[in-house]
């Protein structure tokens, strides 16, 4: 039997931070980066402290190059609100992994044929 991990389907993981500035997002991300080989995140915004911040983060872990080194503790300034889409076992364990760092509190998910979205926020434990 062929397992899903060698074949890298469904191992990928978008998770979209909102309603946070630019270092919860960082520290978020941070957590996940030490867990999860990052794939792919957008642009970390503008600099400058008279700019619009971004209203979304976003970044792709690959949970098949997972190296599981712990975090240490991870303080947010505020509540985060994270969406995390993908196949429903990936998902699954980047929620463990947010959950062994936050407070986490399940709002929504929402389940397809082949992949899964659940809705969380995440708070400083």
């Amino acid at each position: 039997m062929i397992d899903v991990y060698d074949l890298h389907i469904d191992t990928d993981v978008t998770v979209q931070l909102s309603d946070c500035d630019r270092e919860d997002a960082r520290a978020v991300f941070a957590v996940l980066d030490r867990a999860y080989k990052l794939e792919d995140m957008t642009a970390p915004g503008p600099e400058a402290a008279t700019a619009p911040a971004p209203t979304v983060w976003m970044a792709t872990f690959d949970t098949a190059e997972g190296r599981h080194e712990e975090s240490p503790p991870v303080r947010l300034s505020a509540m985060v609100g994270a969406t995390l889409t993908g196949g429903y076992h990936a998902v699954d364990e980047v929620e463990k992994v947010l959950a062994r760092n936050f407070d986490i509190q399940s709002l929504q998910s929402v389940s397809g044929d082949q992949e899964t979205e659940a809705r969380l926020l995440l708070a400083s434990r």
